[in-house]
């Protein structure tokens, strides 16, 4: 299984518009954040995203995407969808499966409701089957198990990737993880976790928060993802080594970037 992370940045995107913080005129590439979303592969070429955000045609180009087997969503804030459109080139032969749970999948047929409408001819829209996904999913060797997790009031999905006995669980825009839900999420060998910033925030985890939840969860290796523009990536990696070090954490806690590569 191979993971692309394709953007590691909070809602707006870094740079952000406007902002002439030191982060936002960083002239580290590991600073330039797209919002956040992964691209999946498995070993017998399965390829699926989870999460398209606004810059998701951006991120494919770079990703030389070129196939689709289906989209997983883990909700409908517009830093998370409103790119779907652009999936357009990817199910020309058939509906392409998007995969979410109930709230996300009403949002979807609401927000994109030209796409399930008859509209005239030409300009083109994607072909698109909603899925409600109240358990594991099957994609060639790939299981995808949702995670219910919240996001300050909302209720959300994470998702657990499994493929030959490796997983990954990928926990974005998570402020808290019901007790059912770490039984699902426990020991994945790869965790991607919502890190925003230091300071607390109401729906979101902070760094300290994320890398306990990554303790607690048994994880192997540990990626902050979701991230603001308080902190460069030299500075969040420096915070998570004192924490792993506190906490004797015997795997990697670090900072995602966009284009990070994960081979499991």
């Amino acid at each position: 299984m191979k993971i692309t992370i394709l953007g590691s940045g909070t809602s707006h995107g870094i740079p952000v518009v406007g902002c002439r913080c030191r982060v936002c005129r960083s002239p580290c590439r590991r600073d330039r954040r797209m919002r956040a979303s992964i691209l999946v592969e498995g070993r017998g070429g399965e390829k699926a995203v989870i999460d398209t955000g606004p810059e998701f045609r951006l991120q494919a180009v770079r990703a030389g995407l070129r196939r689709l087997d289906a989209v997983f969503l883990t909700h409908a804030h517009a830093d998370h969808v409103h790119g779907l459109d652009d999936v357009r080139p990817l199910c020309t032969e058939g509906p392409l499966p998007v995969y979410s749970n109930r709230e996300t999948i009403g949002e979807l047929r609401e927000r994109f409701s030209y796409v399930f409408r008859e509209t005239q001819a030409g300009g083109g829209k994607p072909k698109l089957r909603l899925c409600t996904a109240e358990e594991a999913v099957r994609l060639g060797g790939l299981l995808f198990t949702p995670v219910p997790v919240r996001h300050g009031e909302l209720d959300i999905l994470g998702w657990r990737i499994e493929e030959n006995g490796s997983s990954l669980a990928y926990l974005t825009d998570v402020s808290a993880i019901p007790p059912s839900s770490m039984k699902i999420a426990e020991k994945p060998r790869v965790l991607v976790i919502d890190g925003l910033r230091a300071r607390p925030h109401p729906t979101h985890f902070s760094f300290t928060e994320a890398l306990s939840a990554a303790a607690d969860l048994r994880a192997g290796d540990v990626y902050l993802t979701h991230i603001s523009h308080d902190y460069t990536h030299r500075e969040i990696n420096r915070i998570c080594e004192r924490f792993r070090k506190s906490r004797k954490f015997g795997g990697v806690m670090r900072a995602a970037w966009d284009g990070l590569i994960l081979s499991l």
